[in-house]
């Protein structure tokens, strides 16, 4: 398993682009700049969590949540890839349990969505009926919901997590130094 990790960082780091190459293009050359929006800090990491949860869920738009994410974790210093990763969260097999789940939590809250879902065998233009009644406000309220929802739960389990990985690392130190 280790070193099926190692296979992976090695393939990521041979791939990515490094900073230099980002400094050269004026339009990354934002983020480029800015070395602690790149380094895994138990501060930036957090909020790249945060933001990219944040991000993934509500935008639902593939290729701007990623940019979206790097945008917005500028003015919050959290960190790019950490955000960019966490929009992956929303993809094609989870996406529609995020949009029945956001219809749900919106409806609960009472904005809106008191229409019946459209029925089995429904035409595309009986969904686009659907959406655009009122499970519009409840679908976007409920996206909202649930993005910022999990946003604080994902800055809190990592800030934990973090913790406890410095924590055991720490600990090794000690044990090693004693032995030594």
């Amino acid at each position: 398993m280790a070193e099926q990790t190692n296979r992976v960082g090695r393939w990521i780091a041979r791939n990515s682009p490094s900073r230099e190459d980002m400094a050269k293009n004026r339009w990354t050359r934002p983020f480029a700049i800015r070395s602690e929006l790149w380094r895994f800090t138990r501060r930036s990491v957090p909020r790249g969590v945060a933001i990219g949860l944040l991000v993934g869920i509500f935008l639902m738009v593939p290729g701007l949540q990623i940019i979206g994410a790097a945008l917005l974790s500028l003015p919050f210093r959290g960190n790019i890839p950490i955000a960019a990763a966490m929009t992956f969260l929303s993809n094609p097999a989870t996406t529609p349990f995020i949009l029945t789940a956001s219809y749900f939590v919106g409806s609960w809250f009472g904005l809106g969505g008191t229409a019946a879902l459209p029925g089995r065998g429904a035409s595309a233009g009986d969904w686009l009926s659907w959406l655009f009644s009122d499970a519009a406000p409840a679908l976007v309220s409920g996206l909202f919901i649930i993005a910022a929802a999990s946003a604080v739960i994902g800055y809190a389990v990592t800030l934990v997590g973090w913790r406890l990985w410095q924590g055991r690392k720490w600990k090794r130190r000690a044990l090693r130094d004693a032995a030594a």
